[in-house]
């Protein structure tokens, strides 16, 4: 009687789920969950840039006592280096249950501490440079958009252990983890277009003038950190749409560009756009110090910087 599976495979081997006993000795990588070996010498690397990222956030953390920046942006890296150590983990048995779990929370949800991170940071630009020209108070983005981030969070969170706990067979699992990354769209976009606007307003009321290259380089790669977040996140909904049995999740350079790439130079991109280097700069009395007194301040850097 047919089994269904390849020749040569044992009739009785399980090949995903928590009590998967395939490895590679006897079940052929195609039998697996993403119908290849991952590559080793990429996900060191991933691994390894995480690591050196929160390093150097831990510094300019303690250095410009950025705390919540710097804990939203470790604990993303953390996050980032259990995922991919569960990816090479998964270079030795790509049957490896646990390790694909492992990967595909931590992986999946990282992201979210560094949308945290901008919605916090820009949100105090606001305070820092002119608050009266936002059209609500600086606050009111903690109140809406952290919750938010945190239910986004939650969301995937949970899509994931439902997952583990189905062996991959339930859908809940899955549609819990697309609204989550769903949503995580919807208020970066939402919050993108309300900063947006109080950037127009800044603008037109001829303060364009005012902004040193230390600003000019934090809004600018503050904006790219954002705009590779989002193409990440669609290309996970589109992604998850089909599941774990999808062709796409099966892709592994396509996982490497888009996941893995577009992260990575996020997290770099909000290095290079450390509030500190903004928000404290005057303090040293650098090249953005006569430009950022002009600004109309209504909190002090301390205050500023306590938020962040």
């Amino acid at each position: 009687m047919s089994t269904g599976l390849p020749s040569g495979v044992p009739p009785n081997v399980k090949v995903f789920g928590p009590g998967a006993n395939c490895t590679l000795d006897i079940c052929p990588v195609e039998m697996s969950v993403y119908g290849y070996r991952p590559d080793l010498a990429a996900n060191i690397t991933f691994l390894s840039l995480y690591l050196i990222s929160a390093t150097i956030h831990v510094y300019l953390g303690f250095r410009w006592k950025t705390w919540f920046f710097m804990g939203c942006m470790v604990f993303g890296a953390i996050n980032a280096v259990l995922g991919y150590a569960g990816r090479i983990v998964m270079y030795y048995n790509p049957f490896n249950f646990a390790a694909f779990m492992v990967q595909i929370i931590c992986i999946t949800s990282g992201p979210v501490y560094y949308s945290a991170a901008i919605y916090v940071t820009l949100a105090a630009a606001i305070k820092y440079f002119s608050p009266s020209l936002s059209r609500f108070q600086p606050n009111l983005f903690y109140w809406i958009f952290i919750p938010c981030d945190v239910v986004c969070l939650i969301f995937q969170a949970v899509g994931g252990a439902l997952s583990t706990a189905s062996a991959g067979t339930s859908r809940i699992g899955v549609d819990m983890a697309l609204v989550g990354l769903s949503l995580q769209v919807i208020v970066m976009v939402a919050f993108c277009a309300f900063f947006a606007d109080y950037l127009i307003r800044y603008f037109r009321a001829g303060s364009t003038e005012r902004f040193g290259i230390r600003c000019k380089l934090f809004f600018g790669f503050m904006a790219l950190a954002i705009v590779l977040i989002l193409v990440r996140c669609s290309y996970r909904l589109v992604e998850l749409r089909n599941g774990y049995r999808g062709d796409l999740i099966r892709d592994e350079p396509i996982f490497i560009g888009l996941e893995g790439v577009m992260v990575i130079a996020a997290v770099f991109c909000l290095m290079i756009s450390h509030p500190g280097f903004v928000f404290k700069s005057n303090v040293k009395g650098d090249d953005t110090e006569s430009s950022t007194r002009e600004y109309e301040l209504h909190e002090s850097p301390s205050v500023i910087s306590s938020s962040i």
